[in-house]
């Protein structure tokens, strides 16, 4: 532990790992910037639910230590901006589409979706305040219950939730991959291993893959949710 943090911090390099594929997307995908910097600038503020996770879920080195002094680090709101905007605008990096918006609403799918998009955080702090699941256990079930929620208000977009769900869950257990790579004895170092599966997939712990699915699954519709957009696909021209 004493090596990463006196000489380099990986957990500050993966976070700027994960901005620098953000940016890549950001510049290469034009039609996307828009969504993707809303949901990045929004999605940064879970950087404060970082306390939650220290020591439970993992014990990371962060800049000036504040992770262990006090449970918060600022690795956690470039992270946290990194992945919501890849999340929320995959599908269309690779499915171009357009943004239209409802013309009409009906009172009762209004009310599933206000249900909808407070559903993940309600069931959060009831989980988290009310049972002694580990913390990512508590928000692994909150996104994958957001997401069934969202699915049932909005299911024009189940296309969209679950494509975007798996090219997410690719893009970062690829990142990881390359990361443990780099840092192979990382995860065992930091992450609370005995509290969790123990389950490794080429040394990924497997809440870290169920993470990015349920992340990919919601926030990919997030957008469209927020605004009340449907999503149109682009036909490509000959």
């Amino acid at each position: 532990m004493i090596f990463y943090i006196s000489i380099f911090n990986p957990w500050l390099l993966g976070s700027l790992g994960l901005l620098l594929i953000w940016l890549l997307v950001f510049l290469l995908r034009p039609p996307v910037r828009k969504e993707m910097l809303h949901v990045s600038l929004w999605t940064m503020l879970l950087g404060f639910t970082e306390p939650f996770f220290v020591p439970e879920y993992w014990s990371p080195p962060s800049l000036f230590d504040l992770a262990a002094k006090t449970g918060f680090d600022l690795e956690s709101f470039i992270f946290s901006f990194a992945i919501g905007g890849l999340a929320a605008v995959l599908y269309e990096a690779f499915f171009p589409v357009r943004h239209r918006a409802f013309l009409r609403y009906k009172k009762v799918r209004m009310q599933l979706h206000r249900l909808a998009l407070v559903s993940p955080f309600l069931i959060f702090l009831i989980l988290f305040l009310g049972t002694l699941l580990n913390p990512i256990y508590v928000v692994l079930i909150s996104l994958f219950a957001g997401s069934l929620f969202a699915m049932l208000c909005r299911p024009d977009l189940l296309k969209k939730m679950l494509l975007g769900g798996v090219l997410f869950l690719g893009l970062y257990f690829l990142f990881f991959v390359v990361f443990t790579l780099f840092f192979p004895a990382f995860v065992e170092a930091v992450w609370n291993l005995p509290a969790l599966s123990g389950i490794l997939l080429l040394g990924i712990p497997l809440e870290e893959l169920l993470f990015a699915f349920s992340v990919g699954l919601l926030w990919s519709s997030i957008y469209e949710h927020a605004h009340f957009y449907r999503v149109v696909r682009v036909k490509k021209v000959r």
